[in-house]
């Protein structure tokens, strides 16, 4: 998930003395987990994260930091305490992928009493995982579970809130009510700022599932006499002005090479172009796949990829 030049570092520290956040989860953003939603800072029906875009829903009140593959969440993530504290709650037992009983939406999960009316929970961890039990007092950085999908979680990721006295805070602007105010955030270490980009991408002989991708699908060599070959893109946050340049090339030359224009904005999408073959068998040898997603004319990511076709 390296990311091109729109993103960016939240550098604005917290004053000295003030209350703030490691980042709960043992991952790198921009790596191995990024930021699938933020905070919605806008006061109607709309929605709107702390940059004024779109990476948030109506009323979310959290920061959902998300791996890219359930594969991944499979190999295990711990989630950590973001600050020290002591475990006011904790729910475990709720099946990852499955319907969850009324009223545990946030499936199993951990709540932290800060002290000084600060308060965070943790959602959607993974089944059996969770270690910690109420009244047990944490340092920062202590393990609380692992990323999951329990509970009502689209993709595995934890939905990481942070209160105050009852009220939502967003770590990235806790003193903002809109969207695109300056100020200082809570975060102890400067993180980047992903306005979307790319997290997977692949060659496969045909146009694969969706679910599949998500599942973490690997791209491993193919026979030249594979009837199509196709390069697909995962990837979050594409917004109805954003574009793919696609381009495939092999021992010959250009497979495919397109300019896709994506037409609405989502959370997640999956593209993919292709060519059928053509005569008895493709050119054997490397066959190299790139992807940039483009908004307007800057750059949001680039990712490259290859594979062995035939003999």
């Amino acid at each position: 998930m390296r990311r091109g030049t729109a993103l960016f570092l939240m550098a604005l520290a917290p004053p000295a003395g003030a209350f703030e956040l490691a980042l709960p989860v043992d991952c790198r953003l921009g790596e191995t987990c990024y930021v699938q939603q933020y905070p919605d800072h806008d006061p109607g029906p709309e929605a709107a994260d702390f940059t004024c875009g779109p990476l948030s829903y109506d009323g979310h009140d959290s920061t959902d930091i998300a791996l890219p593959t359930r594969a991944a969440m499979a190999a295990g993530v711990a989630v950590r305490a973001a600050a020290p504290g002591v475990v006011k709650g904790v729910r475990d037992g709720v099946a990852d992928f499955a319907p969850f009983p009324a009223g545990q939406d946030c499936g199993n999960g951990v709540v932290i009493d800060h002290g000084g009316g600060w308060e965070s929970q943790y959602c959607h961890l993974k089944q059996g995982s969770v270690r910690v039990k109420p009244g047990e007092r944490l340092a920062t950085g202590a393990a609380l579970g692992q990323i999951g999908q329990s509970g009502r979680a689209e993709f595995p990721h934890v939905h990481f809130a942070l209160r105050r006295d009852g009220a939502k805070i967003d770590p990235f602007a806790p003193d903002a009510a809109a969207c695109g105010a300056a100020g200082a955030d809570l975060w102890a270490e400067d993180l980047l700022i992903e306005p979307g980009g790319l997290l997977a991408l692949g060659i496969s002989d045909k146009v694969p599932e969706f679910d599949a991708i998500k599942a973490g699908l690997a791209s491993p060599n193919l026979p030249g006499t594979a009837p199509a070959l196709v390069l697909w893109a995962y990837f979050f946050g594409p917004r109805a002005v954003d574009a793919l340049l696609v381009t495939l090339t092999g021992p010959e030359g250009t497979v495919v090479q397109d300019r896709v224009l994506l037409e609405k904005t989502q959370a997640l999408a999956l593209r993919a172009m292709g060519r059928k073959k053509r005569g008895e068998s493709w050119p054997a040898g490397r066959y190299r796949g790139e992807v940039v997603m483009l908004r307007g004319a800057e750059e949001i990511d680039r990712q490259v990829m290859e594979v062995t076709v035939g003999p």
